[in-house]
């Protein structure tokens, strides 16, 4: 039940990306959410956060259920490490609280599946963080693309690449730690929304572990996908190499690229090539995280089901799942079919200007 025309949220998890995207998204968001509640296991770090966002309840994991109560919290934004993703998600819907979750949606698909049930059964909304999907250049890219502005789509690539510290909570295992996790999941949904369709085949190299230190998580990955009508879309990630963020599209008669395409700090231009002629758009960074809440309480408040919701995450844990096994089997493998989801659409597209970064605790 929501309880005010601003929906309330909670935050559950105080690392880098709570700090330096989500809680500032909230002053570009405030038309219809509002940040009452944070919750991590740090005391320091909750105090000098809810000091900084004049945040009146704090609380550790244990504390979850309470904090929720006494904030009345109608959702959660859940960012917390991978693997953590399904128990807050569960205790938060068990608590008739609507789930925000970051991407990805969880560590394999069963958990996934497990997620989407608890949301249905306690009747609140879910939906995965995928902030690309209210992007303007990403948007700008489907919208030419379903307009036949290159003909039909044959090929995609995709290459996204970043420096990880060994021992950060990306490289560890345990945790949902690895490239394919951490990046992959960009290109592959990426692909996936820019053919407007799902792939029915995978193959996949991947190098485990790094020379210093055999972290034992894929860290350099390359990627095969192949959709129905002759489409293949290939893929590069790694997290032990210099920033790179682009992908490309070639139809029968022209080809767009954009670069930038998945980082949240940068901006984006985007080129398509048709008969020789080059048009360029260029997109300013924006605060890309405020549109996340901006359209989920949107979604709570108008009671509708969000795009991307948790079929959305499942679509891509399946893919990243496939594609570990090919990994380690050296063999291409088949996935079975997946009933397409709502892709996103230049409707979508919601705009809000860049925030600085605060300083991390």
């Amino acid at each position: 039940m929501v309880k005010t025309r601003r929906i309330r949220y909670a935050v559950v998890g105080l690392g880098n990306i709570a700090q330096v995207a989500v809680l500032p998204a909230f002053a570009h968001a405030e038309e219809n959410s509002k940040l009452v509640a944070l919750i991590s296991s740090e005391e320091e770090k909750r105090n000098q956060l809810a000091a900084r966002y004049g945040v009146e309840h704090t609380g550790t994991y244990e504390d979850f259920e309470r904090v929720l109560e006494k904030s009345q919290a109608d959702a959660v934004y859940v960012a917390l490490p991978n693997h953590l993703h399904r128990e807050y998600a569960e205790r938060a819907a068990a608590c008739g609280v609507h789930v925000l979750c970051e991407k990805p949606m969880a560590t394999s698909a069963a958990d996934c599946e497990a997620m989407i049930t608890a949301a249905k059964r306690a009747a609140v909304r879910l939906m995965i963080a995928y902030r690309l999907h209210f992007e303007a250049a990403n948007l700008r890219a489907i919208e030419l693309l379903r307009s036949g502005a290159i003909g039909n789509p044959v090929l995609l690539s995709a290459t996204l690449t970043h420096w990880v510290e060994p021992g950060d909570i990306r490289t560890r295992a345990e945790v949902g730690g690895g490239a394919l996790l951490d990046i992959g999941i960009y290109c592959v949904n990426a692909a996936r929304y820019l053919f407007g369709d799902e792939p029915e085949e995978v193959f996949c190299f991947a190098n485990f572990g790094r020379e210093a230190g055999q972290d034992g998580v894929d860290e350099t990955v390359a990627g095969a996908l192949r959709f129905p009508g002759g489409r293949l879309a290939t893929f590069e990630i790694s997290q032990v190499a210099t920033s790179v963020s682009h992908f490309r599209v070639i139809g029968s008669q022209g080809a767009l690229e954009v670069e930038g395409a998945f980082s949240f700090t940068d901006p984006r231009t985007l080129t398509l090539v048709r008969d020789d002629e080059r048009e360029v758009e260029s997109f300013p960074a924006a605060d890309q995280f405020a549109p996340l809440l901006l359209y989920f309480s949107r979604c709570i408040l108008e009671e509708r089901e969000p795009e991307p919701s948790g079929i959305e995450g499942l679509a891509d844990l399946r893919i990243l799942e496939a594609l570990r096994r090919s990994a380690e089997l050296c063999e291409p493998i088949l996935l079975d079919p997946f009933p397409a989801p709502r892709y996103p659409t230049p409707e979508q597209r919601i705009d809000r200007p860049a925030v600085e970064p605060p300083p991390t605790l």
